[in-house]
């Protein structure tokens, strides 16, 4: 399926692996639709994007804010969903249920809730793509990052049949160059990249325009549902 003139909603695609995605949508030929929480990050994301480029913004603590946004976007041939802030490494004595619950919110129940909204507005052939991470599979990463992505993992995989024939896949990026890790000082956040790039097969950490090349795939194949893709230059593999 190629995504000449498709509409492809990003919630979370002024930043990172989301304005990644938005741009190699409009590389294709598509129209990006970027979402964030804060209309200056929609400003400063359409600077980067082709004219064309639709942006809005909608806040995911608001229960009738995604209603608002169908409305206000209308049909689109995809959704992709990126959104989330930078990752929690709390250790178990410090996981109060408000710490849980935050971090869950915009990353989990955001997903399912943008899903839920916009399932009657995709189009046919259309699909949805969402994100999860290698951490579903790296325990020493910490609860937070690994109950998430493990929990994206399970949450594809059911969406993928409910709400079938729509086309339900994940992305789980591995370390990667992305706002995700800011965290980290700007000292530990390059001593990172730098010990695991030895780690890594490949030689390297992931760039944005790696891992948005996998959500492009999701998109443009047909015949897949259920998939969690990983792109992780083979960390999984050691």
């Amino acid at each position: 399926m190629s995504l000449h003139n498709a509409r492809v909603l990003i919630i979370g695609g002024t930043s990172g692996i989301g304005l990644g995605v938005a741009l190699a949508v409009a590389d294709h030929g598509g129209v990006p639709i970027v979402v964030s929480r804060r209309q200056s990050s929609v400003d400063r994301a359409l600077t980067h994007l082709p004219p064309g480029a639709i942006g809005t913004t909608v806040d995911l603590g608001d229960a009738g804010a995604l209603d608002r946004l169908t409305e206000e976007v209308g049909d689109i041939d995809h959704l992709v969903y990126t959104a989330g802030e930078p990752l929690e490494f709390t250790g178990l004595a410090d996981l109060t249920p408000e710490v849980i619950t935050g971090f869950f919110h915009t990353r989990f129940v955001g997903a399912v809730s943008a899903v839920r909204a916009f399932r009657s507005r995709i189009r046919p052939g259309g699909s949805v793509t969402l994100t999860s991470g290698t951490a579903a599979w790296q325990p020493r990463f910490g609860v937070l990052p690994v109950a998430l992505c493990g929990a994206m993992n399970a949450v594809t995989t059911a969406l993928a049949v409910e709400i079938a024939p729509i086309r339900v896949n994940a992305v789980a990026p591995g370390l990667s160059r992305t706002p995700l890790w800011d965290t980290l000082s700007d000292a530990d956040r390059e001593t990172l990249y730098d010990e695991e790039s030895h780690r890594i097969p490949l030689g390297r950490v992931g760039e944005v325009e790696d891992i948005a090349r996998a959500y492009v795939y999701c998109m443009e194949q047909d015949f897949s549902t259920g998939m969690v893709l990983t792109v992780e230059g083979g960390i999984l593999l050691v």
